[in-house]
């Protein structure tokens, strides 16, 4: 009800700037405009942008070719998502890497991780390339949560997070967490600065990265953007889903440059030249403030730290040559583990008993309130688990079989969980027949 509640209130948003608008465009600057930087300080400052040239050569050329190995190894899918009670397929090919067992969720639809290598898990890729892939991955990680820790302090020293009562704190752990994340325990202030510390390295620990790629040559369509008029949209104005509070997301940008890419003639064009992919920026639901197109290269980052996703929405726009990213994120998995699931499970199964003569299973409380507690957990594994990791997650087999155990663990939990729902009418089970388990394998 209340994801309900903000969609109808996000369209009603929509619906009203665009009457404001009417057949008039927004204003928004490149960085071909006298007024651009002026305008990304006072208004984008949270946005830090990091070109090529200031990346590490041999980790370009690390995370580019996994980018091509993906792709040799069709290891990119499109996703069928629900947007306003419909179903579309995403023009944006992706797939998750991430912490083992982590999930995403974005637009009523679960992504499953396939993990990078970690210790103390035991990770059986496909082939040695695909390691390598997840390895580079994790190394790109790294490298962008120092960045992000490095952009964060300077946020601090400038004064852009208002919350003077940790600035301090925060500043001193940015540091700390930079040179190693190593902490002075002789300070009288620790315990103060400790929780600094946490909040800090949990708005800035990455789980997961999402990879997209699209070939714009090959949509037969791309929706306009409608605010500013900056043309063909790889992806719409949103912002990022099921984060963790205040997180900073990062983006690795790698466009494959080439004859496709000559830039536009600058006397035709106005506006942002469409050959470029851009990222396009502008404050939610605000027609007073312009937008912000940031052109991006062959190997550009760019960071949104703080409350910038929350306060600004982004867009991709696409440019004419095909594109790969890596989007570095502090995904909020308190519900998307299968660590949080595998408890849920384990509590609905505190009320089965065993009888010790005859075997037979059966409840041990037959009050409403827990009888209704398992049904939620025995539908929550059905629907946001299990039909999810069949419907699609199983396409990751490409890369790694490592989910099928815990899949298979979810179904025997399911299976339990079954037997203690009380009888359900023939009425039921006429219309929902597909509840049983054996047609969730099929699919």
């Amino acid at each position: 009800m209340k994801r309900r509640a903000g969609e109808r209130e996000k369209r009603m948003k929509k619906k009203k700037l665009l009457e404001e608008l009417g057949k008039d465009r927004l204003p928004y600057m490149t960085p071909v405009d006298a007024d651009f930087h002026q305008l990304w300080k006072s208004r984008y400052s949270k946005l830090i942008f990091r070109k090529s040239d200031t990346v590490p050569e041999e980790l370009h050329q690390m995370v580019q070719e996994a980018f091509l190995t993906l792709r040799e190894h069709d290891c990119f899918f499109q996703d069928l998502v629900r947007i306003k009670g419909k179903d579309f397929v995403t023009p944006v090919s992706r797939i998750l890497i991430g912490n083992p067992g982590y999930t995403y969720k974005y637009l009523n639809t679960r992504l499953f991780t396939v993990p990078w290598p970690t210790v103390g898990y035991d990770i059986k890729y496909c082939s040695p390339q695909i390691h390598d892939v997840c390895k580079a991955l994790i190394r790109l990680n790294d490298y962008l949560h120092i960045e992000a820790v490095k952009a964060l302090q300077n946020l601090v020293e400038t004064k852009e997070i208002n919350d003077t009562t940790v600035i301090d704190g925060e500043q001193n752990f940015a540091t700390s967490l930079a040179e190693k994340e190593s902490i002075s325990k002789d300070e009288s202030s620790c315990c103060v600065q400790a929780d600094n510390y946490i909040s800090l390295k949990n708005r800035t620990s990455y789980n997961m990265t999402l990879l997209n790629y699209m070939d714009p040559l090959q949509m037969l369509y791309l929706k306009q953007e409608p605010y500013f008029g900056m043309g063909d949209m790889a992806v719409s104005w949103h912002h990022d889903e099921n984060l963790v509070e205040r997180s900073t997301v990062a983006v690795y940008s790698y466009s494959c440059e080439g004859s496709a890419m000559a830039e536009s003639d600058e006397e035709i064009l106005k506006g942002r030249d469409p050959a470029v992919w851009h990222v396009g920026l502008k404050v939610a639901w605000d027609i007073e403030t312009p937008g912000l197109a940031m052109p991006l290269h062959q190997g550009d980052c760019y960071l949104m730290l703080d409350d910038l996703n929350m306060t600004h929405q982004h867009c991709v726009l696409a440019g004419f040559s095909p594109r790969f990213s890596s989007t570095h994120r502090v995904a909020d998995c308190s519900r998307g583990t299968l660590e949080y699931i595998f408890g849920q499970c384990e509590l609905a199964l505190q009320n089965l008993q065993t009888d010790l003569d005859s075997m037979a299973l059966s409840l041990k409380s037959l009050e409403t309130a827990v009888i209704k507690q398992v049904e939620e957990i025995h539908n929550e594994v059905e629907f946001e688990w299990l039909r999810q990791f069949w419907f699609q997650g199983k396409r990751y087999l490409k890369c790694t079989d490592w989910w099928l155990k815990p899949i298979a663990k979810l179904e025997e939990f399911w299976r339990k969980m079954e037997i203690m729902m009380p009888v359900r009418s023939s009425r039921e089970l006429a219309r929902r027949p597909e509840t049983r388990m054996p047609s969730l394998v099929d699919r």
